[in-house]
């Protein structure tokens, strides 16, 4: 089966579906029965157009809830006769989709949840990674937004601030996690940008290019993490890191600064210094400082940390370390890494050793688990 297809037509399928006049939930459920049957029949029989396909047989599942439900007979009576067979038109409906999940009805986080799971396809644990909240809570949450807008047709695009907080998580998911849907966020964002003209939108947009210029140079052959400062400079896009700076200047020049815009700044200063020894971390710190203003994320203040323990020295960062709540993902590990710089091997070898523990992926605790073993395997 190949995964990277079927999660790559669910979009277009859900917007057919939609478009016949499903409401979102339940195309969304049929579509998940589709996949199903999909996963049972295309291994021995695969079809020669698995859009339509999926269609179809989204379609009949839709058709069989919708007689279901005595409740809504009189929408039975609307969808009965099935669309003759026929090519599926090559639309593109996923951005669209995108805004109709950021429906008035929901809120922001709950909108972001449901649209990463039915549109970006996202499984439940990954959310919940993305969002800091155990997997039943976010299946949870998740069940409660299909419920609300369960029946309710999604007419009207919703909130640009929601749709870029999917696309952020999706990209970060995509880059750092099991699932490559970084360039797919990037190609919407680019979408995004050229239909409106919004500083914020501009500032993701540079964002996501300057992180994925570094792609190809976080891992090694083998297929270990390399961290940022060991990372061969050579390696990383020059005309992505270009494009980014090109847009994040223009965005900044409206002087409109967002969460976004500041965080691509931050991924700027990264890529202009020709080494990792001569980072502008002071102005990095100052950086952070507008995003702490700008978002109470937690995220922030642990990265602010680890760049005042740049500027400042170690102890430094320690010190800011101590504000940030300790049960963090990361946590153990930024503080393994300040301990290290201040002398305190031993401590860090236990830290580095917690933090492999409680890696989000093998790549991570792989890395994790050799800095713990390089400082233990030390000479006494």
């Amino acid at each position: 089966m190949d995964e990277l297809l079927l999660r790559s037509l669910i979009p277009g399928v859900i917007g057919v579906l939609v478009r016949r006049g499903a409401d979102f939930a339940a195309a969304e459920d049929a579509v998940q029965d589709a996949l199903v049957e999909a996963v049972r029949v295309w291994p021995d029989d695969p079809p020669r157009d698995p859009k339509g396909w999926l269609v179809t047989v989204a379609w009949r599942r839709f058709l069989d809830a919708t007689r279901a439900e005595a409740s809504r007979r009189r929408r039975e009576e609307a969808v009965e006769e099935e669309p003759a067979p026929g090519a599926i038109p090559g639309r593109d409906d996923t951005l669209h989709l995108y805004f109709l999940c950021a429906h008035p009805s929901l809120t922001p986080s709950s909108a972001v949840a449901l649209t990463l799971r039915a549109v970006g396809g996202l499984t439940t644990r990954q959310i919940a990674r993305a969002y800091l909240v155990p997997e039943a809570t976010m299946a949870q949450r998740i069940s409660r937004a299909k419920r609300t807008v369960s029946g309710v047709r999604f007419e009207r695009p919703g909130d640009v601030s929601t749709v870029l907080r999917v696309l952020y998580l999706v990209f970060n998911e995509g880059y750092s996690g099991d699932v490559d849907l970084a360039a797919e966020a990037i190609r919407l964002t680019r979408q995004l940008a050229a239909a409106i003209d919004h500083p914020e939108v501009a500032g993701l947009l540079a964002l996501m290019l300057l992180h994925h210029a570094r792609r190809a140079a976080r891992t090694a052959p083998d297929g270990s993490l390399v961290p940022l400062a060991e990372q061969d400079r050579g390696r990383w896009d020059t005309a992505a890191i270009a494009e980014g700076v090109r847009i994040l200047q223009a965005a900044l020049a409206r002087d409109r600064l967002g969460e976004y815009q500041a965080q691509a700044a931050v991924a700027a200063l990264h890529a202009d210094a020709p080494t990792a020894a001569e980072t502008d971390w002071v102005q990095i710190v100052e950086w952070y400082d507008e995003l702490a203003r700008l978002t109470p994320s937690p995220v922030v203040r642990l990265n602010r940390a680890v760049a005042v323990g740049e500027a400042d020295g170690p102890r430094a960062g320690l010190a800011a370390l101590a504000e940030v709540d300790g049960s963090l993902p990361r946590y153990a590990a930024v503080s393994a890494y300040l301990h290290e710089r201040d002398g305190a091997l031993e401590t860090a070898a236990r830290l580095y050793a917690e933090a492999a523990r409680k890696a989000q992926n093998a790549a991570e605790r792989d890395h994790l688990t050799r800095q713990a073993a390089r400082l233990n395997s030390r000479p006494q």
